[in-house]
């Protein structure tokens, strides 16, 4: 079974951790993004992945390669310009089997695809959407369904006025038969498969796929802490998950701990916790990362060559790679700090503040 996956935007929600790495490959616990979903997809048994791509796509293909470590294919289409969800889709034809999942990239998930693509095959659909049900559909597809699970219509995007006995979202995961492309504009045409092709399906071959399994759009850096929160927590399905709660819910790979490490917690290679410090719980440290004594990290991530100062408090924050944080900051609440940011002493970070790479602050700079 052949998976077609957008990866082009430019993940500008999620800055500045994508400011100077692409969003499928940022790092989630301890692998980049898109490896959840090869490996997701593998265990239903999709061994063909073409990725689209636009946004520092050779980054992409540096990390990911040609996908043997995944137990998948791995191919790469380069987008000349931005093209929407359907153009994408268009420009990637010449690769497409004739019957493929779709997805969109910046979904972590565990959605039964095996079951969906049953359901496909058993109602002869041209279209298979996967659907999840969420308390707010306001900002994604509104997908009310038949009796028979064919799509009653199709609402991108609904105002409240129009969310009456349904729930039921556009997951972003779709089984589709390649003759659907026909009819679409030629490849090169900005297209949206949600706008201008599923509305022509209504009534003609489009179903929808109800499921209650995890699944949670990654997009913002709230998002990516909830993500890393239920990959450590086993909300989601997930090898690191499994090998968490083998481990006792602690992995440490060559730590030098004189403090105390909680679970749960991914604690990565030549780290070294301080006298008196405390990490964790729903604790991810990357690769190098060094926690003075008396600190205190918890619910936050922290990727490689980060460098925490004595005295430090952090909750709540994405800190990006090469940061050095001073003596006695506080930083939560949101923070995201960007690559090789240098925080002198004394500052309180809070409110969901966005430091791009690079930046200085003073000591005492900035106090909320």
């Amino acid at each position: 079974m052949q998976a077609l996956i957008l990866v082009g935007g430019e993940g500008t929600r999620l800055r500045p951790l994508t400011s100077t790495m692409p969003k499928p490959v940022v790092p989630l616990v301890d692998q980049p993004f898109l490896s959840y979903m090869l490996e997701w997809l593998r265990r239903h048994g999709v061994d063909d992945v073409v990725l689209s791509c636009g946004f520092l796509a050779d980054g992409v293909k540096a990390v990911l390669g040609d996908g043997e470590r995944y137990g998948v294919r791995l191919r790469y289409v380069e987008e000349p310009e931005p093209l929407g969800t359907g153009g994408a889709m268009k420009y990637a034809e010449e690769l497409l089997e004739e019957r493929f999942f779709m997805l969109n990239g910046d979904v972590l998930t565990d959605i039964d695809l095996t079951a969906q693509l049953a359901q496909h095959e058993r109602t002869g659909a041209r279209a298979t959407l996967a659907l999840v049900s969420v308390t707010d559909p306001t900002a994604y597809g509104l997908v009310p369904l038949n009796d028979d699970r064919s799509v009653r219509e199709f609402l991108e995007k609904p105002g409240h006025d129009e969310v009456t006995d349904s729930n039921l979202i556009n997951a972003g995961a779709y089984i589709l038969e390649r003759e659907v492309l026909a009819g679409m504009a030629p490849a090169g045409t900005n297209i949206s498969i949600e706008r201008d092709l599923f509305p022509t399906l209504v009534g003609d071959g489009l179903y929808g796929c109800p499921s209650n399994r995890y699944w949670l759009d990654i997009g913002t850096p709230g998002r990516y802490l909830q993500a890393t929160f239920d990959i450590l927590e086993g909300n989601v399905e997930t090898r690191v998950g499994e090998r968490l709660s083998a481990s006792g819910m602690r992995l440490l790979d060559d730590v030098r701990a004189q403090g105390r490490v909680v679970g749960p917690a991914v604690i990565g290679a030549d780290c070294v916790v301080g006298p008196g410090a405390i990490v964790g719980g729903r604790v991810v440290l990357g690769n190098d990362v060094r926690i003075d004594h008396g600190a205190r990290v918890e619910s936050s991530v922290l990727l490689d060559g980060v460098s925490i100062g004595a005295g430090c408090a952090i909750s709540d924050a994405i800190i990006g790679p090469g940061v050095t944080v001073g003596p006695r900051c506080r930083i939560g609440d949101g923070v995201v700090l960007g690559r090789s940011v240098r925080i002198g002493p004394d500052n309180t970070l809070a409110a969901g503040v966005r430091i791009f790479p690079d930046v200085h602050l003073p000591d005492g700079a900035i106090r909320f």
